[in-house]
């Protein structure tokens, strides 16, 4: 019995596992790769290199492309040293390599030995022609430039409303908070078609009217991913609008047949964003700058009008009769307190006066002067008993004298068997010189 919900084999009965054993995915992926790497010998392939990418290890990835169809092919990095023509978007080779199946993703490439230029690609060769034809007609002439409003109030986005650069666009319009309105008008930016869509937003929105500025673009990519920007039927839809255009294709290096026909040019939808709100923003900034300038004067203006009132409401204080009639009091207690203040000066005075005639009395006055004779007088007494010969007596010394009562002061004076007197200070005795 078969189970239910078998699956069924093509051309009748359903497949049996034991019989038929199916094949893992890395099983089937070796044996494709066992026979494309067998099958196939090396060769030389044209095609345009596209979408290069150089990693760090050393080895270059790329795409081969002509109109039809498309090739991955990676060339390692011993490859890659060897090489003498430097690879870069658009440039037209012939490589030399055999092909392989990367197994991790079940895609075929092509490892590629040998690079060989083959001059400038198709689409650079389409681009330069395009380019020179068209500047010839003068639709990139500088006096079919429109001017850019500096404050546009609507402003209509062609571009993928999917993409990032219209979220990179909105982003920065909010973080430097423009006050208008975006209309993101949506169409297709690459591939097939691509171009027809956005010639078509193009003259829906000349339709719809109301935009004062319109952007068309795109973020970065490869010279094949922004053709539809170098597609004539866009690039004069661009140059004839009647309403200004910035073209915002891809990054900074890149430059399309859109950006000559815009009325300007910004290296990024970014850049877009900024230049759209820089006048914007420097009339926001003038304006925060007065409104703090205002608020200063305002308030300068203020405090000098408060003072000012200040001052009035104190003169008018002082002018009432209320005032004056305290400053009267004031007054009275000011004089009366400077009246006792020179009453007692000049009483200070007197007194001093008095004292110093009193003094001047005392030294004139005859008891002053016969006190200060008699102390005169003591101190003469004193001095007069301190130098007398009593005072000497009694201080221990004696007085000899001769016969006839003269004091003796030399010993030459005085003779063997003289009779000589010694005065003592209580009294005299009679001696005989030896």
């Amino acid at each position: 019995m078969k189970p239910r919900g078998g699956v069924s084999a093509p051309g009748g009965d359903a497949a049996d596992p034991g019989e038929n054993r199916a094949e893992s995915v890395t099983e089937f992926t070796r044996r494709v790769k066992a026979l494309l790497e067998g099958g196939l010998r090396p060769s030389w392939v044209r095609g345009e290199v596209s979408n290069l990418r150089a990693q760090a290890s050393g080895h270059v990835y790329f795409s081969l492309k002509d109109a039809g169809a498309q090739l991955s092919a990676v060339l390692f990095r011993g490859d890659a040293a060897r090489q003498t023509v430097r690879l870069r978007d658009g440039l037209q080779v012939i490589v030399y390599g055999e092909v392989s199946v990367y197994e991790a993703r079940g895609q075929y490439q092509l490892i590629v030995r040998v690079v060989v230029d083959d001059g400038v690609g198709r689409l650079q060769r389409e681009f330069e022609a395009l380019k020179a034809r068209l500047a010839a007609e003068g639709l990139f002439a500088a006096e079919r430039k429109r001017p850019i409003p500096e404050m546009p109030r609507t402003v209509g986005f062609i571009t993928s409303p999917t993409g990032a650069a219209v979220q990179d666009f909105v982003r920065i319009l909010s973080r430097r908070a423009w006050r208008g309105r975006v209309v993101v008008l949506p169409a297709k930016v690459q591939g097939e078609g691509a171009a027809a869509e956005m010639v078509e937003m193009l003259q829906l929105a000349q339709k719809l009217g109301g935009f004062d500025l319109l952007v068309i673009g795109r973020g970065g990519g490869s010279l094949e991913d922004l053709w539809a920007f170098n597609e004539e039927a866009l690039v004069r839809a661009v140059a004839a609008s009647p309403v200004p255009i910035i073209s915002a294709v891809g990054h900074e290096i890149d430059f399309t047949l859109c950006d000559f026909a815009a009325d300007l040019r910004a290296e990024t939808p970014s850049a877009a964003a900024e230049h759209i709100t820089s006048h914007f923003v420097a009339c926001t900034e003038r304006a925060r700058q007065a409104d703090a300038a205002m608020g200063s004067l305002v308030d300068s203006a203020c405090a000098r009008a408060t003072e000012r009132l200040d001052h009035a409401r104190s003169r008018l204080r002082l002018l009432t009769p209320s005032a004056q009639i305290e400053q009267g009091f004031q007054r009275v207690d000011d004089l009366a307190g400077r009246l006792g203040a020179a009453l007692r000066h000049a009483a200070q005075l007197r007194r001093q006066e008095l004292t110093e005639a009193r003094r001047r009395l005392a030294l004139a006055s005859p008891e002053t002067r016969v006190q200060l004779a008699s102390h005169q007088l003591l101190s003469l007494w004193k001095r007069l008993q301190a130098a007398s010969p009593a005072s000497v007596l009694h201080r221990g010394f004696v007085l000899l004298r001769d016969e006839h009562g003269r004091p003796i002061t030399r010993r030459a004076d005085v003779r063997s068997g003289q009779p000589v007197a010694a005065e003592f200070a209580d009294g005299t005795t009679r001696l005989r010189a030896e």
